[in-house]
């Protein structure tokens, strides 16, 4: 828990810690980026509103072309504004705002360096995150799982914003688009941040899932096996409204 000490702090106190960085990085906030950073503080406050994180536990980016706009560390999301827009390079260097980056900047990256991402959660989501304590993978309990690319995997466990618990989720991601973080939380990437938000809401269900049906004496959850899985998943590219 030494993540969401760290970046647990309240109101102005918090405010004041973050500002470390001294003046405005770099250039002025471009428009598409003010709308884009409107989009995200909404979908962090919404980790905290459908109880997926405590506090700033978690933290949420978007990239707007080269630049990465990024939750800063240790401010409360319901304290955020438009003024506190906080942007980095995909090397990490900061190029918009005053406040310190997340501490988890390094998990970003690599999924924007990696994939084709435009959007990042991470969560610190109670059932995913009691699963990622139990088991390498999360059981195929239901077919949604093929809508994260298939058999949800397990990263295994590293500190906290360091490149070894990037490269571990890496692996983890491999040919999908969300992995648990051993005796940590979730990451789920997409093309926007309301996908990549489904996405982990849809993994913490599925965990949630999981943990209800396996918990039953003398019985054990029925599993998909990996062509069913990927079945569905096939057939998922096609659901909802098109145009």
């Amino acid at each position: 828990m030494a993540e969401q000490r760290q970046e647990q702090r309240d109101g102005r106190d918090a405010r004041e810690d973050a500002r470390t960085v001294g003046e405005p990085w770099g250039r002025g906030v471009r428009d598409e980026e003010a709308r884009a950073w409107e989009q995200l503080v909404a979908t962090a406050r919404r980790t905290v509103t459908d109880g997926l994180v405590v506090g700033t536990s978690g933290n949420v980016s978007v990239r707007v072309g080269d630049t990465v706009l990024v939750t800063p560390s240790g401010v409360p999301y319901d304290r955020l504004t438009p003024d506190d827009v906080t942007g980095v390079d995909l090397d990490g260097r900061q190029v918009l705002g005053s406040l310190v980056p997340t501490s988890e900047l390094p998990m970003h990256l690599a999924v924007y360096h990696s994939t084709g991402a435009r959007a990042v959660v991470h969560t610190h989501a109670v059932h995913a995150t009691a699963v990622s304590t139990l088991v390498p993978e999360l059981p195929a309990v239901h077919y949604m799982s093929g809508a994260l690319g298939g058999a949800v995997r397990v990263a295994p466990y590293a500190t906290y914003g360091t490149e070894e618990l990037a490269e571990n989720m890496l692996h983890a991601l491999a040919d999908r688009t969300a992995c648990l973080l051993q005796n940590h939380g979730t990451i789920a990437y997409g093309n926007t941040l309301d996908q990549a938000f489904d996405r982990t809401a849809q993994l913490e269900w599925m965990c949630h899932l999981w943990l209800t049906a396996s918990s039953v004496p003398g019985l054990t959850p029925t599993l998909l096996s990996e062509e069913q899985v990927a079945e569905a998943g096939e057939k998922l590219r096609g659901y909802g409204q098109r145009g």
